[in-house]
């Protein structure tokens, strides 16, 4: 085909979806531009499968019998070569294998590619073959349309970090044997992102490999990221208590001997430094404090103060709520910050809420009632409340599917909630009934969070995409768009300036609030992410999922610093301590494990870390604590309270697996 031919193609390509999406100004414009003749487009171009060749990307001039020799010469060529390079190369193998598939299956040399995929399918890594089980079942040109898996591979480049040595080898390869079938895949459809340096070994390949679009480009981890806490407001301005009318009264007698001021309470007077590392404080718009959030923030001090710091020598004790009767009920748990109340989610639409401890649920007097309360006590919030409606747990019915995640906001008064039914509800605990629903997904919700300021909440959906929410706001003020398939759980950072999403397509991004765009993009898992808990100090995440491990990340490059194994089933919870010593896993296999964080932390500062290039990962069970068996009962959620006791729920499994 000649480079003309070519170029009218795809501008016949763009003027029919623009046809088709009836943008007539566009289309217009585009004509006049290329001084293009009005039946470009709509005549016998059209009717050319070149058109359709350009929208999916896939040539149709391949001769399909040379596909096999191409990847055979290929895959000799990797195995060939020497032991420092071997382990890159091969990375090409697999984007390679698939798009063959695919460029046979579209031009309709179904025997062919199936021969190609049973031949050479099998011996790809392991994290690879359910994706190639997937594939193998699109046996015709139709059966890519719509399809998720087929859609990601024809729109993005397949993304290999490659050295500078290794490349070079590869290209005089290619530019000897003059493969045009292997040229024109590796040209189109892979991405190769080159570094300076020593050539990879296979345990640093395979640490960040295994997403469904390859590995992450060195430039999507570029952009600084404010990962530090901001200083915490004064909390001795908190808790000074009001003593104008004293001041006002000594002045009228000044015979009178002057009070003597009120001591500065030794808890509050400690100076806190300012983070290098947090972002400046108006960066993203917070509600001010009100009266009653002060006062929880002092009380909040105050039992963090008589916490005990956890390490190897001081484990947590744990304590754990088992839901009897629900192993094929219940689908998500959440306590509030002062593990006060606890949240289920239910399968049949459901959202119970428990209190644990001895106050019980209260809900609002009636308005009648309202009017004779003094408005102006310093109580009139207990006021409000009706003494004689204390229940020990209250249900909340709303949704029309099953509830996928419940989220406390910080003050207690309000929860999230999302569901299969797409929307998202608010409940106020107070009156006990639903708020705002919020409709903007167009699937399913997975997950959704407050954000630890409150205002702010994050969901995440089968629809690809993550959303960043505020209550008084029925649109959401940010779209998180650029996953390649389901986002299943979403965490905000311990500063409200990020959020934290991970996918089906095993791959852990961070997005700024502020821009809406990606600041991280990490690769490592191998399966589907299921939780995400950041550090106390910001800087980490640790995420996990149904490959059975707990990944650590440095949020300061994008790296992947260790891997914690040791799980036997998927992973559903995960929870930092207060202090932030200790990490604490918890999934299907019934098992609760603690890490120590420290000690890895400690690791990680004291080596220099080669930004250009990913640093070994750590392995093992080196930073393995205690692992504590449940009765038969899988975990779903874990808690530390703020003196550091470690709360879990679970559900009570009595058929042996």
């Amino acid at each position: 085909m000649s480079t003309d031919d070519m170029d009218k193609s795809q501008l016949a390509a763009v003027l029919q979806i623009l046809k088709k999406y009836n943008l007539k100004g566009t289309e217009e414009l585009l004509r006049k531009e290329a001084n293009l003749s009005s039946n470009l487009g709509d005549g016998s171009l059209q009717q050319s499968s070149d058109v359709s060749s350009v929208l999916t990307g896939y040539k149709s001039d391949g001769d399909p019998e040379t596909y096999e020799d191409c990847y055979m010469e290929l895959k000799r060529f990797v195995e060939g070569s020497l032991d420092i390079y071997k382990h890159e190369l091969g990375m090409i193998l697999y984007p390679v294998l698939v798009h063959m598939y695919l460029e046979l299956v579209y031009n309709g040399h179904t025997e062919k590619a199936i021969n190609l995929m049973r031949k050479f399918g099998p011996e790809q890594d392991p994290y690879y073959q359910d994706d190639l089980r997937k594939l193998a079942l699109v046996t015709k040109r139709d059966h890519m349309n719509g399809n998720e898996l087929t859609d990601t591979f024809k729109s993005n480049q397949f993304i290999i970090r490659m050295s500078r040595d290794t490349l070079s080898l590869l290209k005089r390869h290619l530019n000897d044997k003059k493969a045009s079938v292997l040229l024109n895949i590796i040209q189109e459809h892979l991405y190769f992102d080159m570094y300076e340096g020593v050539a990879r070994n296979k345990n640093q390949i395979d640490a960040t490999s295994g997403a469904v679009g390859g590995e992450a480009k060195r430039q999507d981890n570029k952009t600084k990221v404010y990962y530090g806490i901001p200083k915490a407001p004064d909390i001795q301005s908190l808790a000074a208590p009001v003593e104008d009318e004293d001041e006002a009264a000594d002045q009228d007698n000044p015979d009178k001997p002057k009070k003597k001021k009120a001591k500065k309470d030794p808890l509050f007077s400690k100076k806190t430094k300012n983070d290098p590392n947090a972002p400046p404080s108006d960066r993203i718009p917070v509600p001010d404090l009100k009266d009653n959030d002060k006062l929880e923030k002092i009380k909040a001090y105050r039992e963090a103060s008589k916490r005990v710091t956890l390490g190897p020598e001081y484990l947590p004790s744990v304590c754990c709520y088992t839901l009897l009767n629900a192993n094929y009920t219940v689908t998500c748990a959440e306590i509030t910050e002062d593990s006060s109340m606890l949240a289920v989610g239910f399968s049949d639409s459901i959202v119970k809420v428990w209190t644990l401890v001895p106050q019980k649920l209260k809900s609002m007097k009636t308005a009648e009632q309202l009017q004779d309360v003094n408005v102006d006590a310093e109580d009139v919030l207990a006021r409000m409340m009706d003494e004689r409606s204390g229940e020990t747990s209250r249900s909340l019915y709303g949704h029309a599917g099953p509830v996928y995640s419940v989220s406390f906001s910080p003050d207690r008064t309000l929860l999230l909630s999302c569901s299969e039914d797409t929307t998202i509800r608010l409940w106020s605990l107070q009156i006990w009934t639903c708020l705002v629903v919020y409709k903007g997904h167009m699937f399913p919700v997975w997950d959704v969070k407050f954000s630890p300021l409150g205002y702010y909440f994050a969901s995440a959906s089968y629809d690809r995409t993550a959303r960043l929410w505020a209550t008084d706001h029925y649109q959401p003020l940010r779209l998180f768009a650029g996953h390649f398939s389901d986002v299943d759980c979403v965490q905000f950072h311990p500063n409200s300036n990020y959020v934290a999403t991970g996918s089906s397509d095993r791959r852990v991004c961070l997005w700024d609030c502020t821009t809406g765009n990606h600041v991280r993009l990490m690769t490592g898992h191998k399966s589907p992410i299921m939780s995400l808990a950041f550090s106390v100090c910001g800087r980490f995440l640790a995420s996990a999922g149904a490959d059975c491990k707990v990944l650590i990340w440095d949020l300061s490059h994008g790296h992947l610093v260790a891997e914690l194994t040791g799980h036997e089933k998927a992973i559903h919870a995960l929870a930092f301590s207060r202090c932030g010593n200790i990490l604490v896993s918890g999934g299907l296999d019934c098992m609760l494990k603690v890490w120590d964080f420290t000690k890895l932390t400690e690791e990680i500062s004291s080596e220099e870390v080669n930004v250009s290039h990913n640093p070994d990962v750590r392995i093992g069970d080196d930073y393995l604590l205690r692992s504590f068996a449940t009765k038969s009962s899988p975990l779903i959620s874990l808690h530390f309270t703020r003196r550091n006791l470690l709360l879990a729920v679970g559900m009570f499994d009595g058929v042996p697996t």
